[in-house]
């Protein structure tokens, strides 16, 4: 299992959507570790403390763009993917966007 600390192996201030918002982007995020990790099978933690917070756009490219990218059932990607937060909201607003996701597969 692959562990992904967000604040520490990725950046403290995620932003934006797109690669063309930054490199601190939901986008650049997923490719550079979800999509790798799940790719070649393994399963993911992500640690989503330590930030200074995240926007709807970056958590909606990153987690529900997974879905849309891999083409993979939201049943299938919540088997795979772990995620830590001290905010429960958090983790319940990233389960929507995946739900949302698979919605329209």
């Amino acid at each position: 299992m692959r562990m992904v600390k967000v604040a520490q192996d990725f950046t403290r201030f995620p932003s934006g959507r797109k690669k063309k918002n930054g490199n601190t982007s939901g986008e650049e995020f997923r490719e550079k570790f979800l999509e790798p990790a799940l790719k070649e099978g393994s399963e993911i933690t992500v640690d989503l403390d330590g930030t200074i917070g995240y926007g709807s756009s970056f958590l909606e490219e990153a987690f529900g763009g997974l879905v849309r990218a891999l083409q993979i059932k939201p049943e299938s990607l919540k088997a795979k993917l772990h995620l830590i937060s001290n905010d429960p909201a958090l983790i319940e607003e990233i389960e929507s966007y995946i739900a949302d996701a698979g919605k329209r597969l």
